[in-house]
């Protein structure tokens, strides 16, 4: 009787070590797998997709919520076609009472081979362009956010040109480009008006490209924008003004390059080298810098551009018409008038840039800022004497050579 007994324990003790051992292995199994077959995520849980992304990557575009040196996260562009409803246009702003001066280098349109009155004609048009292609906009409203990536030739650019009365509008100041030059070569952007959108002109490995007489207005961030391997660009005789709508500080006219902050995003990692583009005879009033030239570029030309102060907003960044962190530029015969601080500006972002700029004959009215009219705080750059300043000193020591 006493062997039944042990033998019944001990069967009774296996038997309960098995059970253990069992759901012991259920909930194993169940952490493991999520329980209910993985098809609900749980409160806490982090579900990761391990399916391979072997789609297209298109070119990023400036995120809604970021931009200028701070952005801080990327949204595809949106399409004309893709955006239902466009927001109404709203003018909040004048222009500056500030003639756009006339000079040197200004390029006139040819007769057209193809004239557009729509939004959709226009869209067709710029698909179809190829080199010796004239794109004429009639007076009107083409509403949208329209794309430029053919390829046109030195010898045969592609136009598109209007009058100031040719406007396109790009539905709201929130996000998208009016005029993307995607990859595009040899392109004249002539005459007509860009207005109502996050970006006014924006070019992304774009080359030898003019933009030239636009009126570029009432923008949500930055006017004219050269960046991610875009060199040999020209923006000149343009009026810009109402920039930084969505975003003051954010609110450049003219802007080169990509910061360094910026890289990983805009230019796959590398230095962001928009070289050797020109701003000309450029009339503008933001809210941020009127121009501004970011490290990593090289050998452009500000020139004969006049800057209109009144709107910079001064929040400890936008303090100046002009900064210059590139290398190897030529400042030459601009006018500013109203400034928070100072007229020009050097910085140093990395090492090795900032340096080897000229400042030559320019004309500078701080109006009593109580900053200088360039203040060098890179180092390395030249300052001729011929700058004449107004209003406070030309430089920290009140030196030029």
């Amino acid at each position: 009787m006493r062997i039944e007994i042990d033998i019944d324990k001990k069967t009774m003790i296996a038997a309960g070590a098995g059970a253990a051992f069992t759901i012991l292995i259920v909930v194993v199994l169940y952490g493991i797998f999520g329980g209910g077959g993985g098809q609900e995520q749980q409160p806490g849980m982090v579900v990761e997709n391990i399916q391979p992304d072997t789609g297209p990557r298109p070119l990023p575009t400036l995120g809604a919520e970021d931009s200028g040196e701070d952005f801080t996260e990327e949204e595809e562009p949106v399409r004309k076609d893709e955006e239902e409803d466009f927001e109404p246009f709203t003018a909040v702003q004048q222009p500056p009472d500030i003639a756009v001066p006339d000079g040197a280098g200004k390029i006139a349109c040819p007769d057209p081979t193809v004239t557009v009155t729509t939004a959709e004609e226009l869209t067709e048009a710029l698909a179809s362009a190829e080199p010796g292609t004239v794109i004429f906009m009639e007076p009107g409203e083409y509403q949208g956010r329209f794309v430029a990536a053919a390829k046109g030739t030195e010898a045969q650019p592609i136009f598109v040109c209007g009058s100031r009365d040719a406007i396109i509008d790009g539905g709201g100041l929130k996000e998208g480009y009016a005029f993307h030059l995607n990859e595009a070569e040899y392109w004249r952007l002539i005459g007509f008006t860009v207005r109502h959108a996050q970006k006014g002109v924006m070019a992304d490995k774009s080359n030898f490209n003019v933009v030239q007489d636009l009126d570029v207005n009432h923008i949500g961030d930055e006017a004219i924008h050269f960046r991610n391997f875009s060199s040999d660009n020209i923006a000149q005789y343009n009026l810009i003004w109402g920039t930084g709508l969505r975003k003051d500080k954010y609110g450049e006219g003219v802007y080169f390059g990509t910061a360094e902050s910026n890289w990983a995003t805009f230019s796959g990692g590398q230095m962001d080298k928009s070289d050797r583009n020109i701003a000309r005879g450029n009339v503008i009033r933001a809210t941020a810098e009127a121009i501004d030239i970011k490290e990593g570029t090289s050998d452009g030309k500000i020139i004969g551009n006049i800057f209109d102060g009144s709107m910079i907003t001064g929040d400890g960044h936008n303090d100046s018409w002009v900064d210059v962190k590139g290398n190897g530029y030529l400042i030459e015969r601009n006018t500013g008038r109203g400034s928070p601080a100072d007229g020009f500006q050097t910085h140093k972002i990395i090492n090795g840039w900032g340096t080897g700029n000229t400042f030559r004959a320019n004309v500078i009215d701080l109006g009593g800022s109580g900053g200088y009219g360039i203040n060098d705080t890179a180092g390395g750059n030249t300052i001729t004497c011929d700058n004449e300043v107004t209003g406070g000193p030309l430089t920290k020591k009140s030196e030029c050579s």
